[in-house]
């Protein structure tokens, strides 16, 4: 599932890229420094593990970076498995 639809949410007041489905908020926290956005944590809730929900939102966070033509600091665990599946993405690493 790739979740095209939903909308990423960036919340720039509490810095986490947000995606809600079903009810659930998943996201990750980040910190912008200059041109760079370090992604520090992904968080899925329980109810939405196992839907691809994670990759579908670092992919919808990195599809929004890369158009503000940023780069990331993957700080993140999760993110840099990400990155190990598609390479492709490396594109946008700081």
């Amino acid at each position: 599932m790739k979740f095209e639809d939903v909308e990423l949410v960036n919340n720039e007041a509490i810095h986490n890229f947000e995606l809600t489905i079903d009810g659930h908020r998943s996201f990750i926290d980040y910190q912008v420094r200059g041109e760079k956005v370090y992604l520090i944590h992904t968080e899925v809730p329980e109810a939405l593990q196992g839907r691809g929900v994670a990759e579908a939102l670092v992919e919808k966070a990195l599809t929004y970076i890369e158009g503000k033509r940023q780069k990331i600091v993957p700080l993140c665990a999760y993110v840099q498995i990400f990155l190990k599946k598609h390479p492709e993405w490396n594109r946008v690493v700081a």
